[in-house]
């Protein structure tokens, strides 16, 4: 808990622990169906991020059942049970109270060997640091509430990555040797949770802003306003750690803050093996993984994006 890890590990025995973990939200997409699948995508993802194999859940659900029709939970709960059955992970049961907004996602168990556990601390100088997903789904979903999200383009590839299971990412982190530290991109935005990983150590981290990923088409939206107000408090909260290179443009500066739903994994991994990996992501379908920067022994605790 000190670190802000991804999720809890409890030891069972010298070659078992369990992972637990638990995540909901509103809905950030109109179609419950949808909405299902990534509230599930997105909870499972801490027991990945860890390293872990997610087995069981339960569902959490908060309905306004006197002002929605019930068919709305039925698709919702239906979108969930589909990405459950994806991921091999097993609906044990759950718990429902009546709200006057909808929210919906899962508490997990999963399990891991003890020896293997993955933790967001421990990146060395000279890994490289990958990213698995594109950047951007906090400003495309702030235009969807918003009804200016006119390009059905860049939505349905949003919505696409935020329902990709970071299962095939978690499992080729694991068959990779000398992976040193991982966590997951959510509503901390990447240089929020890069921050997690050197605040306090005796590391500092390198961006390479021109080399992370994001969804073409959201820099129009950042330009005209177009951002969600969890970026502003990613920002001002974390800005005292970074050193920002004069050339980095403010609206690239503004997608490294944006709060992810169902991001990807972040992973400083020993730079000989770090290209192997890529083209092992790439090769299982991860188009948008790329590499985003390096570990370095200066600046202490703190951010260079250059």
């Amino acid at each position: 808990m000190e670190h802000a890890e991804d999720a809890g590990v409890y030891k069972l025995r010298d070659d078992l622990a369990i992972i637990q973990t638990v995540d909901f939200f509103t809905p950030i997409v109109d179609d419950p169906y949808t909405f299902g699948q990534i509230a599930v995508t997105n909870a499972l993802s801490d027991v990945y991020a860890m390293g872990g194999k997610p087995l069981t859940a339960m569902n959490i659900v908060c309905f306004p059942i006197r002002s929605m029709d019930v068919s709305i939970l039925r698709r919702i709960l239906a979108g969930g049970l589909d990405k459950m059955r994806e991921a091999g992970v097993l609906l044990l049961g759950g718990h429902s109270v009546e709200d006057a907004e909808m929210k919906y996602g899962l508490s997990v168990t999963g399990i891991i060997h003890p020896d293997k556990v993955l933790f967001n601390r421990g990146a060395r100088p000279g890994d490289s640091l990958i990213l698995t997903k594109p950047l951007g789904t906090g400003i495309v979903g702030t235009a969807l509430k918003g009804k200016v999200a006119d390009d059905a383009a860049l939505v349905a590839e949003v919505i696409a990555s935020m329902t990709t299971l970071n299962r095939r990412a978690a499992e080729l982190v694991s068959d990779t040797p000398e992976v040193h530290a991982c966590t997951d991109i959510t509503g901390f935005g990447l240089l929020g949770h890069a921050c997690e990983m050197v605040e306090g150590s005796d590391v500092g981290l390198i961006i390479q802003a021109g080399s992370v990923p994001y969804f073409q088409g959201i820099r129009e939206l950042v330009e005209t306003g177009i951002i969600p107000a969890g970026l502003h408090r990613n920002r001002n909260f974390r800005l005292p750690m970074l050193d920002v290179a004069p050339g980095c443009p403010a609206w690239l500066l503004d997608i490294l803050f944006d709060p992810q739903t169902s991001g990807g994994l972040f992973i400083a991994v020993v730079d000989t093996q770090a290209e192997g990996l890529l083209a092992r992501m790439h090769a299982a379908g991860l188009a948008g993984a790329a590499i985003v920067g390096e570990v370095a022994a200066e600046p202490r605790g703190r951010i260079r994006v250059v």
